[in-house]
């Protein structure tokens, strides 16, 4: 990236994640403040996800000037509202589709991480049933298959594309509609479909003691009571990239965002006239 020249970020959060992204754009020559900063901040970096901190990014939202760009993952209604009364024009880094696809990397080697931690069994001769065939399904998929040709790999999706790429790739592919047929042979179900796929009748049908990591996004796609009460452990495994592998994590952020920042740049040279 071009070394930025005489501009300030105002990154919020102290995570892994940001902290690695305040790395990575100090590195590209930007200066770097907390969040107490924003207020002399050309840009804000807020953090991802940020439903929890919305009370607290409302009052820093407010000491920026009018007219202050702020960067943000996944940002919810009551920041957007924020940012509006405030006078902050907001982007979403994380509706970019590198970043969305690059983000699948670390999520599939953080589950991979949560599969041998929480398991008792290697990934080696075990089976998986991987729901959904998005950019995280195929990563975790990919990963999986890579670590020995004795794992067996199912996707179920509904899409016949999906299915189809995925007979491609050498998995074995059903439609979701099968879910109950399928469920009694998996100890281990890794859901990446944000919407509800694992109910109390889908987990009834897995073994006592089967593992779920659910990778959606909030709520979810299973039962997480239910499957309680089933007595099978359901991890609702959010945020892995930031958990497993921050540093990646927080400069890709730092990466797109330094791509949004020079696109708007070039627009604006180019609705000026300059070349």
């Amino acid at each position: 990236m071009a070394a930025a020249c005489n501009l300030t970020f105002c990154v919020v959060g102290r995570d892994a994640r940001q902290l690695a992204a305040a790395r990575a754009l100090q590195n590209s020559g930007y200066t770097v403040l907390g969040a107490e900063g924003a207020g002399q901040a050309d840009y804000i970096l807020l953090p991802m996800p940020m439903d929890a901190e919305a009370a607290d990014l409302a009052r820093i939202l407010r000491a920026a000037p009018p007219g202050t760009l702020a960067l943000g993952g996944r940002i919810s209604e009551p920041v957007r509202k924020a940012a509006q009364a405030a006078g902050v024009e907001l982007v979403d880094y994380f509706l970019r589709p590198e970043l969305a696809c690059l983000n699948a990397v670390p999520t599939a080697e953080g589950c991979l991480a949560l599969l041998m931690q929480l398991r008792q069994r290697t990934i080696w001769e075990s089976e998986f049933l991987v729901l959904g065939y998005g950019r995280i399904g195929r990563a975790v998929a990919r990963r999986l298959q890579a670590l020995g040709g004795q794992v067996k790999v199912t996707m179920a999706a509904r899409a016949r594309e999906q299915r189809a790429a995925a007979r491609c790739a050498g998995l074995h592919a059903a439609p979701l509609t099968a879910l109950k047929q399928l469920l009694p042979h998996f100890d281990a179900v890794i859901n990446t479909i944000p919407a509800p796929v694992l109910g109390a009748a889908q987990l009834r049908c897995l073994p006592r003691g089967a593992l779920i990591l659910d990778l959606a996004s909030r709520p979810g796609g299973t039962d997480f009571a239910a499957a309680r009460e089933l007595g099978l452990r359901a991890e609702h495994a959010l945020s892995l990239p930031a958990r497993c592998a921050p540093e990646t994590a927080g400069t890709l952020v730092a990466h797109t965002v330094e791509v949004i920042l020079q696109e708007r740049a070039a627009t604006a040279r180019s609705e000026r006239g300059v070349s």
